[in-house]
This record gives C-alpha cells, structure tokens and sequence, in this order.
C-alpha cells in the first residue's frame, strides 16, 4: 500500500480515519490499518489492505480471476478488447483523468484497471474477492495503482473521495443491486462521473441458459465445476458451431447450447479464445448472485 491512499481510507464500521501501526514507510507490504479509537484492526498483506473476510460469497470470482489472470488483459490478448468496451460504455475522455482519482468497484484481475491506468489517473482498484491479489501480480508495475479488498456495502473511503468512479460487469453479481449501486454516487467529488453497467433483460434472455442452470450449477463445489467444464467445453463448442450453421435460426439455437463462443468474434489465438470461452462459461455458471 501506498502511503498517499492512507488520507482517502476510512473504517468502514467507524468511519474513522485510520493509522498505521509502527514506522511508516512510503508503500508498506505487511502491516495494520487502526481506527482512531483503537477498536477495529484491518491487515494489510502482499501490499493490500484487506477489509473484508479472506472467505466470501465472492470466492468463484478469486479462483477464476487467479486461474486467469491475465487472459482478458489487452496487453496479453493483443487486441484492444477491454479498451474498447471501457471507453465505449464510459464516453470518459482519457485526457480528462489525468492525474485524477479513479475507482474501480469490482475491478477482478484488472482489465479495466489497465485501461483507467493508460490515461495517467490514479486508480483505486477495488474488489471483494482474492481476485485483488491477480490484479495486483499484474498491474503492480504501475506507480498510480492502488489495490483494496473491499465490499461495496461498506467502502473504506472518505466521501467524495474520487473524480471518476466505474464500475463494469459487477453489480448484477451483489446479494443487493439497489443498496450496491447507491454506495457509489456519495464517494464522488464536485462534477464528479459515474458510469455502471448491467446485462438487459429482453425475451431472448430466456434462451440463456444461465439463467434455467445456475440455480444448480451455483451450489456445486468451484473446483468440481470448473474441472467439469473444462472437460465439457470443446464438446459444447462444437455443438455450438454446428448450431450456428443451421439457416435463419442458427443464431437463436446457438444460445441455447451452455457455453461461451467467441469464434468470428475475437481475432484471438486458439489458445487464447479457448481461455476466454472457459473463463466466460465459468462466470455464467459459478456466481453465488
């Protein structure tokens, strides 16, 4: 942790400032967070403050992020895929965040993250799960990144703390979409931006079949599920394909078949598309919410 995030943390229970105990070095790898009145105690570990238990509803996401790190990167995959997406459901001007305070709620191994850093902000990324200590691994390089393990419920930050606060692909996976999206506004400043998104729901959404497995597929054990669709996957992409191919419906039967199917999509390597189509179908089938 860099010593300079120190003035934006507050407790979360207390909403205290919090201190650090013994010395005080300019990036501290281990040590405490204590509020003012000495009654709560927060670790910081590997260069993270860590406000939230090591186990949580979240935990899906900290294995597929730490199994694939560095899959969804735009400086991996080659291809400006994140880039795109950030700034297309943003409309932010890079310029505009130089040297800004950013926050990234739900930032996993930091896709986004990377793309925020580009424009010169400092980037506050912020998730629930151990997918912080992925985003770390790969992004620590940078000088203006800031990594917290946090709910969203009970952010550790002073109000009106950031100049630009995103928050992509996270809120559908709260136990509270409403209660998640109202922290958010209060910890923008003065002509502060916000920007969320969230998936449509539209009458083709009953052909995903996310939505008729999940209430299954969510109670299985992570590493049993993940094993099973990575045996599964090439299988299902070829039904896909071959779905895909039958005239005038070929795109609606290709949604019904339980797996994520980037060919023609992605000018990605095998490899690298195999990475995303697993990782995505993960992602369908594992999430608590």
């Amino acid at each position: 942790m860099q010593i300079e995030l120190l003035e934006k943390l507050r407790c979360p229970l207390t909403r205290q400032q919090l201190v650090l105990s013994g010395d005080v070095p300019s990036q501290v790898i281990d040590g405490m967070l204590t509020s003012e009145d000495g009654s709560q105690q927060y670790p910081i570990r590997g260069g993270i403050p860590r406000f939230v238990p090591e186990s949580n509803y979240a935990d899906s996401f900290g294995l597929q992020w730490n199994k694939f790190r560095k899959t969804q990167l735009d400086s991996y995959s080659g291809q400006p895929i994140s880039a795109d997406r950030f700034w297309n459901a943003t409309g932010w001007n890079p310029d505009a965040m130089k040297n800004k305070w950013v926050l990234d709620a739900g930032c996993g191994a930091g896709r986004f993250a990377e793309i925020a850093l580009s424009s010169g902000a400092n980037v506050v990324a912020l998730d629930y799960s151990s997918a912080v200590d992925a985003c770390w691994a790969n992004l620590r390089d940078h000088a203006n990144l800031h990594v917290i393990q946090g709910d969203i419920y009970a952010l550790p930050f002073a109000p009106e703390t950031f100049d630009f606060v995103y928050s992509l692909g996270v809120l559908q996976h709260t136990p509270d979409v409403k209660a998640a999206f109202a922290a958010l506004p209060p910890l923008l400043g003065q002509n502060g931006q916000l920007c969320v998104d969230y998936y449509e729901k539209t009458w083709k959404s009953m052909f995903l079949p996310k939505y008729w497995l999940r209430p299954l597929t969510k109670r299985l054990s992570k590493e049993w599920l993940f094993a099973n669709l990575e045996k599964q996957i090439p299988t299902l992409l070829g039904v896909s394909d071959a779905f895909s191919k039958v005239p005038a419906i070929g795109s609606l039967l290709k949604r019904i078949v339980p797996v994520v199917n980037y060919r023609g999509i992605y000018s990605l390597s095998e490899e690298q598309l195999y990475e995303c189509e697993l990782l995505d179908t993960f992602d369908m089938f594992s999430p608590a919410y």
